[in-house]
């Protein structure tokens, strides 16, 4: 169950972060990756930083948020980048 659980917060995150940036229609797969990685890096970050350590914390939740839409705007350049070549 908690793996479906994590999954399910990735791809709230990523939907999230693709929302703050103005996608229409979310993309799951990159909701699912952007959430993921996005959590992993930026809510175990903050989360760190601001000593609530891996406890979950509304500080890991807004640093998993921020992580993500960091990924999703990579992405985002990335492919524009690629699609004007």
């Amino acid at each position: 169950m908690l793996i479906v659980g994590i999954i399910l917060f990735g791809m709230i995150i990523g939907a999230g972060a693709q929302l703050l940036l103005g996608s229409r229609p979310v993309n799951w797969t990159l909701a699912l990756a952007a959430g993921l990685v996005g959590s992993f890096v930026g809510g175990l970050l903050i989360s760190l930083l601001s000593g609530d350590g891996l406890a979950f914390r509304p500080s890991g939740i807004i640093g998993s948020l921020v992580g993500a839409v960091l990924v999703t705007a990579g992405y985002h350049a990335y492919q524009r980048r690629h699609v004007q070549q």
